[in-house]
């Protein structure tokens, strides 16, 4: 058995979450595009981005923003954290050259009615102090070390629930 790394009981209100940063290069866009298969020009030929779109450079495709939101998260709970639910609103674009910084700030802590453990965060990703995309989340974690949240199925998983009660 795999020890989760962050329980129910280790995460607070107020909690921050640690940075990430990455630096994106052109291949972190265009793979980013290759694997969701967004075939849009904007997100593999500079040529196209800069003179047709205006853009300053090929940038990060939505799903790419989205990836990198749920890698943020794994990172911080463990294999045994399991996404439930995220929405973002992408407010600039990430081009190569930048460096992504995450942060995250725990903003609810919550066990369902079927016993599941629930943590939700406000995300940022930002560019030199420029937000670019804002996000939230709601991710399961272990309620403690015998828990499991991927072992979850049909009523004992309610993703799409409100936070539950305390």
């Amino acid at each position: 058995m795999i020890t989760p790394t962050l329980v129910l009981s280790d995460v607070n209100v107020g909690d921050l979450l640690p940075t990430l940063r990455y630096p994106v290069t052109a291949t972190t866009v265009v793979l980013g595009a290759l694997a969701t298969r967004d075939w849009r020009p904007m997100h593999h030929d500079k040529d196209f981005a800069v003179n047709r779109n205006g853009t300053q450079d090929i940038f990060l495709n939505t799903p790419n923003q989205a990836a990198w939101f749920e890698r943020y998260l794994s990172d911080w709970t463990g294999p045994h954290g399991r996404l439930g639910a995220v929405t973002f609103t992408m407010r600039g674009s990430v081009f190569p050259g930048d460096t992504m910084v995450f942060d995250g700030e725990v903003t609810g802590c919550s066990t369902d009615e079927a016993g599941c453990g629930w943590v939700s965060v406000a995300l940022r990703l930002s560019v030199e102090g420029e937000n670019k995309t804002t996000a939230a989340a709601r991710i399961a974690i272990p309620k403690d070390a015998d828990d499991n949240p991927w072992k979850r199925r049909g009523d004992a998983w309610r993703p799409s629930n409100d936070e539950g009660s305390s």
